[in-house]
């Protein structure tokens, strides 16, 4: 007889074999390339995590950008600055789609370039030379040229605030050809060339006069070309007032050093502006956003301020949907989830982590969904009370205060068949790195465990939510597996989608599919 240890008859459905492996050696599945090409766009940032660098991430999505059509990755590029908010690697995959197909970059342009810094980040990209090119070439001069030519003089002056390259350095490079005498009068103002100054406009101009005298009125222009100048906690407050929702979030540190918070309606003006959640849902903002503010809100901010992005939380996550049935969230807060969410960066690393976003996760879907089961795991599950009646920001914090060990994303679901559970649906968060357990290496222990649960209740759905670009997942795709990347508010509708029955689990990519180019 042959070996029984390796021939032994199954039950259930055939599993399938492992074919690659993960960033920590054990036995994994990879994506297929347009899933692998949207995973690594709407999680990548380009900065090094805990299981690889920001030039590893470049690799692998130049290359899922070469295995796809080139309409995928115009509609992938699109779908991962409008649906996932993101900034970099959309303005790579225009970058490499310019040197595929010039018709389809020009149509995907302006829905990925929508404002000077993604203007900047894209010229820059170009030129290092990463997606194929060191120039801009024909069509990329062409669409730059159009773009400062149709861009506001608000949106040139907010372009005027960085460098790497600076908007200077973008007009000297592609020399437009200005449309107005005004416009040109911009232009040569912005390079630092001798410019006819009655044809600037009124904000520049406010802003000469003031730099001439400080009790001239306060010009209405991007904050950050006003630092050098000195300004009062007024002038600070004044700032404030006119700012976007985005911009209050990230300076309110700096507000309380000017001393704005000093000034009592100035304060109520920003508790307020922030916990609107008409702008709250303008801004687009991303829960992981929310939580970084107030992770690092110094001392001088007052509770009102605190309250307030404590309600513009509970705005950011308001469309998570009810899911039917009984619904189990696992989020990894495994020692690698340590890692910033955005990664590793010098002098900008973001103080929110992997595992806070996980821990987001789970909150927001505890928020609507009060009779979930929360169970946060490493390599075991952790035990976990929960509080209709806490915040959204508050449940995040207690999940991820675990964060720290080993990974077995197959705890959870060990965890539920131990205890003869078999809910509806389970959610996986986690960054897909499981090592704990190899299993038998022919296929991943999740995908064993999986089967027991499914055994119990045939109509049992899992959703892999993957917050890392690393490529692979433990439990391959099928009818009942969805696996989604991301950490922004599109995926709960994806999930809702897929929970209801109303898509398989492609749903993702045919969602990207959809987008009109």
């Amino acid at each position: 007889m042959a070996n029984k240890s390796i021939f032994t008859a199954t039950t259930g459905r055939v599993l399938p074999a492992t074919d690659t492996l993960n960033r920590a050696g054990a036995p994994a599945f990879a994506y297929e390339e347009s899933h692998a090409l949207a995973q690594i766009a709407m999680t990548g940032t380009f900065n090094s995590g805990f299981y690889g660098s920001g030039m590893a991430q470049v690799a692998e999505l130049m290359a899922a950008a070469q295995e796809v059509e080139p309409r995928f990755l115009a509609q992938t590029a699109i779908y991962a600055r409008r649906k996932g908010h993101m900034k970099d690697t959309p303005a790579f995959l225009l970058a490499a789609l310019s040197t595929r197909d010039p018709m389809l970059f020009h149509r995907a342009f302006p829905q990925i370039v929508d404002n000077g810094k993604m203007l900047r980040t894209f010229v820059q990209i170009v030129r290092s030379g990463a997606t194929g090119r060191k120039s801009l070439g024909t069509a990329p001069k062409r669409q730059v040229q159009h773009w400062l030519n149709s861009a506001s003089d608000w949106q040139l002056l907010n372009a005027a605030v960085g460098n790497d390259p600076s908007l200077a350095d973008v007009i000297k490079m592609v020399h437009p050809k200005p449309i107005t005498p005004e416009r040109a009068a911009l232009f040569a103002w912005i390079i630092g060339t001798p410019c006819d100054l009655k044809k600037l406009p009124e904000a520049v101009l406010d802003y000469l006069r003031f730099k001439d005298s400080a009790s001239s009125p306060l010009p209405d222009m991007p904050f950050q070309m006003l630092t050098s100048l000195p300004l009062s906690a007024a002038h600070w407050a004044k700032i404030a007032e006119r700012g976007s929702w985005q911009m209050l979030r990230m300076n309110l540190n700096t507000f309380a050093r000017k001393g704005v918070f000093d000034l009592t309606p100035s304060v109520r003006t920003i508790a307020k502006k922030l916990a609107d959640p008409q702008a709250v849902r303008k801004a687009k903002a991303m829960p992981y956003q929310l939580m970084a503010a107030a992770t690092s809100l110094n001392s001088d901010v007052p509770d009102v301020v605190r309250n307030a992005l404590t309600d513009a939380m509970e705005v950011a996550v308001s469309n998570v949907p009810k899911l039917e049935g009984s619904v189990v969230v696992c989020p990894d807060v495994s020692g690698s989830m340590g890692a910033p969410v955005t990664g590793y960066r010098q002098g900008a690393t973001t103080m929110v982590r992997c595992v806070d976003v996980a821990g987001l996760v789970a909150a927001a879907i505890l928020r609507t969904n009060p009779s979930a089961e929360v169970m946060p795991f490493d390599t075991r599950v952790h035990e976990v009370k929960t509080d209709a009646g806490q915040s959204v920001l508050a449940h995040a914090t207690s999940l991820a205060s675990f964060c720290g060990g080993g990974t077995d994303c197959t705890a959870p679901l060990r965890k539920l068949s131990e205890t003869g559970k078999a809910p509806d649906l389970v959610l996986l968060v986690s960054d897909n790195q499981s090592w704990a357990h190899f299993g038998d290496r022919r296929t991943t222990p999740i995908m064993i465990e999986w089967e027991k649960i499914k055994r119990r209740n045939p109509h049992a759905k899992l959703v892999c939510i993957d917050i890392a670009p690393y490529g692979t997942t433990q439990a391959q795709t099928r009818e009942d597996i969805l696996n989604v990347g991301g950490f922004s508010d599109s995926v709960f509708d994806v999930i809702a989608r897929f929970a209801r029955g109303e898509s398989g689990s492609e749903y993702w990519s045919r969602e990207i599919a959809k987008i009109e180019v």
